[in-house]
């Protein structure tokens, strides 16, 4: 048999597994080449000869992630990592084939294959791999904040999660098209670092392979706003954040906490790095809100409970600039535990984090106390035209 107990990743006896395989649901991925890398959820497996899909996978959200292994290469060299969101029902069978011209799955499906496929389930089943309950806990507790009304929303138009596609803004392709532009040609020696930068392409991502995240608007201040407006709002961006919860999930705000699951997921399984920087804008604009920690409870008592199986999953040292040593975490959630300690904050929530930051000192190591040069004044920009009296 293709799997071992291994990748079920517990025990389970005769009837447990009979009832996982009666209501879960079936993947049925045809045609995937041996030794590709592919994944369900926070599990991967290296596939070989026989795999024909997977079983008895708990109705749900689900995260789908393969990458193409290179048969040509003597050096176990694989593809980028691609993937999608996937919200299966009881008992569904989803279908998939191998597609070898762009080294992807094709889930076009007639109802007929599938009803076919589902009586013939029986036959498949020493060809399908089961899920791995061992990771379902840790599944579920990166996710419980996701919906698949969301992930359809953020997910990109493409259907699928994976590095940024790059293309060139402009097709410049003769020395004339540049010209038409202003830019450097590129028959001539270059004079300059600056010049060879302006002769390389401007590139933007493929359209429709873009992840859909809320926009963060880069004003923080509102339009009019006076000097001493723009500092109190550069300081304290609840501003902002009440205008991305206004704009995105006006009659559902928690929905933020799903889009912050949501990157934290691609980044952390699809390898996006896009991702992981939204992570951290979210994440910051969060944290540095002083006014809205008073006011939505509900909301800053889900980060929590978010954050702690988040940073569960990664190094303690990841955070940390190579040049400046300055942890991103640290200095965020200084702020968050500082703010959440002012008066009016609910004592539920202000219990809440005083717990999650001893966690953390505890686990990591890190000082929250400590003073950190990003306490320093704030330094503003003012808009043209504004000047302080």
């Amino acid at each position: 048999m293709l799997f071992t107990e291994e990748m079920l990743g517990t025990d389970m006896d005769n009837e447990v597994a009979r009832g996982f395989f009666e209501e879960g649901a079936t993947l049925v991925l045809l045609g995937v080449p041996e030794g590709i890398e592919l994944g369900l959820d926070y599990k991967t497996w290296t596939l070989g000869p026989r795999f024909r899909g997977v079983k008895m996978i708990p109705p749900g959200l689900h995260f789908l992630h393969y990458c193409s292994a290179n048969t040509e290469s003597t050096c176990g060299e694989i593809g980028p990592r691609r993937g999608l969101f996937l919200s299966l029902k009881p008992q569904e069978v989803i279908i998939a084939h191998w597609n070898k011209n762009n080294d992807d799955l094709d889930f076009s499906q007639n109802a007929e294959e599938v009803e076919r496929t589902r009586d013939n389930l029986q036959e498949l089943d020493t060809y399908l791999g089961p899920y791995p309950y061992d990771t379902l806990r840790k599944w579920v507790s990166l996710t419980d904040r996701l919906s698949q009304e969301l992930a359809s929303a953020l997910q990109p138009l493409s259907g699928r999660v994976s590095f940024s596609d790059m293309v060139p803004e402009l097709q410049l392709t003769h020395t004339k098209d540049r010209a038409e532009y202003n830019l450097p040609r590129n028959d001539r020696e270059c004079q300059s670092m600056k010049e060879g930068l302006d002769r390389l392409p401007r590139m933007k991502q493929r359209e429709g392979t873009e992840l859909r995240f809320s926009h963060i608007p880069r004003q923080v201040y509102p339009p009019g706003a006076t000097p001493a407006q723009i500092t109190k709002y550069s300081m304290d961006l609840s501003y902002t954040l009440n205008c991305v919860l206004d704009s995105h999930y006006r009659y559902q705000p928690l929905n933020l906490l799903g889009e912050l699951q949501f990157a934290f997921v691609c980044f952390l399984i699809g390898n996006v790095y896009e991702a992981f920087e939204h992570w951290k804008t979210l994440l910051s604009l969060l944290c540095r809100s002083e006014e809205a920690i008073k006011e939505k409870k509900d909301l800053y008592l889900g980060l929590i409970s978010v954050l702690y199986h988040q940073l569960g999953e990664i190094p303690p040292d990841f955070f940390v600039d190579i040049v400046s040593q300055c942890n991103f975490l640290t200095s965020t959630l200084q702020d968050f535990f500082q703010f959440v300690r002012s008066p009016g904050v609910d004592s539920t929530l202000r219990k809440k984090a005083e717990k999650f930051q001893a966690h953390l000192t505890k686990k990591f190591r890190w000082d929250f106390d400590a003073d950190l040069e990003d306490c320093a004044p704030v330094v503003v920009v003012l808009p043209d035209g504004v000047t302080v009296d």
